[in-house]
This record gives structure tokens, sequence and C-alpha cells, in this order.
């Protein structure tokens, strides 16, 4: 990864932070899409520590906003003179269904929208430094979920697991769709399922439903193990030419039947298109 480009969302904590890490020691420099500055200087410490000879970068921007994901991304853009590797790895989960200051469904518009759209601002990046990867933080808990094209943002019937499992599962359908419009750029989209970590996943929720998740991570793996597959899809030679592809622990897996539709995959495109007004 000497001199390469790893631009990463979600790297302030959890595998997103290990990964990062990892990936600064092997030569590559990050820069970091960031919500809180705190945790993001706190971040770039440790980053510099890891390899202090070369000059990571951070952008602060609130993914959970279009119009700042739209900013960020043009920064970002206009600011790289080269991106080998672009890791959308940003997302939470949400007791409560609210809107965004876009009125978008939360957790539809930080664990899908917010990859949809800066993929979007950086693609041409991505194509003039090809070959390039990008890799997508998806979760096996898009089995046993369809999209409801009808209610996408599930004002009718919100439950934050189903919420969660929808927008894991049109990570899959994105990156599936992508993998097909980037063949031949020399651009790869893969899409992984880190197992279930202990991190500060669902820990902004209120207390009731934050202490259940800490309960649960009581069988969680650790987050060094979960960080691993996305090590291996931005870094390893042995992934250089898949795409379109979802794995788990490193190794190329079968998703459920829906996360391999490509007409469900080419709607969405269509919708994200629409919503993000891109």
């Amino acid at each position: 990864m000497d001199g390469k480009v790893v631009v990463i969302t979600g790297a302030t904590s959890g595998i997103g932070q290990i990964a990062a890490e990892a990936l600064a020691g092997q030569g590559a420099r990050i820069v970091l899409v960031a919500r809180d500055q705190g945790r993001a200087e706190r971040t770039l410490a440790r980053l510099r520590k890891v390899a202090p000879n070369i000059a990571h970068r951070v952008h602060i921007g609130d993914l959970l906003s279009l119009t700042d994901t739209k900013r960020v991304g043009e920064r970002i853009a206009a600011e790289e003179p080269r991106i080998d590797v672009l890791i959308n790895n940003a997302g939470n989960i949400f007791a409560r269904r609210a809107l965004t200051a876009d009125g978008m469904e939360r957790t539809f518009a930080l664990n899908h929208m917010a990859y949809f759209v800066l993929t979007h601002q950086l693609r041409e990046r991505l194509v003039a430094t090809a070959p390039a990867r990008i890799v997508n933080t998806a979760s096996a808990a898009h089995r046993g979920n369809v999209l409801d094209f009808d209610d996408l943002e599930m004002e009718k019937h919100y439950r934050a697991m189903t919420a969660y499992g929808r927008s894991k599962l049109a990570n899959i359908l994105f990156t599936r769709e992508l993998g097909r419009r980037l063949a031949g750029t020399g651009v790869t989209a893969n899409c992984l399922h880190p197992g279930f970590v202990a991190t500060r996943f669902g820990q902004s929720e209120g207390a009731i439903f934050a202490a259940m998740v800490r309960l649960s991570m009581v069988f969680a793996r650790r987050p060094e193990t979960g960080a691993k597959t996305i090590v291996h899809l931005a870094a390893s030679p042995d992934v250089a030419n898949v795409t379109g592809g979802y794995f788990v622990d490193c190794g190329e897996a079968v998703p459920s039947r829906e996360a391999q539709d490509d007409v469900a995959a080419r709607r969405l495109w269509q919708e994200s298109l629409r919503l993000a007004a891109l």
C-alpha cells in the first residue's frame, strides 16, 4: 500500500479505526471522513504513531446529511489527486424512527445513502487512479429482509432491526450494481460481513436500547478480527480482479437470494439517484 491513498468513513472507532491503522502500517495515506472533531483528532494521532512520516488527513462532515456528504465528497475529490481505495464503513442502528435535516429516515440515510453519495462524488477520481477499489461494509443482518420500494424509509411500520437489516441488504445490492457499472474501468467494488463486533455500535441511542446492545456484545468478536476482511479487500492482490462480491472472513460468500436480485439492484440505484438529486 506504499504511496496509496485510502478514503475511509467510520474510522474513529471500532473496525474502521483498526482497518485504517493497519493500512497506514502498510504505507497508505489515510483520509478520514468523521463527524466528531475530537475523535477524529485522536484517530489522526494514532495514525501518526503508526506511520509518522505520512500526511494523513481528516475531513469533518455529517454523513447523515446528504448536503454535507456531497460537500465533503466534492472537497476530497478536489484536494486529492489520486484515490486508490474508498472504504464506506460508517453506520449505526437507531432505536426509534427519526428524520435527518434532509427529511430522510436516519438508518437509510447513513447506512445506504451516504455510501451511494460519497461513492458518486469520488467516482471520477477513483476511475482516474485505476486500478482502484471500493469496499463497502455490509452485514449478515441483510438475511431475511426484502426492500419495500413503496416504503424504503419505513414510514408505516418502523422496527430498528428491520431498518438496519434492509439497509445492509441495500449495501449488497448497491455493491452488485456498482461492480456492474464499473466493469472495464479498472475499479472494483466489493462488500463484506465483518461479523458481530464489540464496538460503539448502537451506543448513542436510549439507555435501555444501548444496554441491550452492550449485553449482546458479550458474545461479539474482537474488532481486530472484524477489520481483517476490510483490509483484505482494500489491499490483498488475491482480490485485485474480483468485483461485485460479498465476503465473510476474507473469503467470498453467497448472500441471500434477495441480495442477488439484479432487478432490485438497478431499481435501488435509480431510487437513490432520485432521492439524492444526482
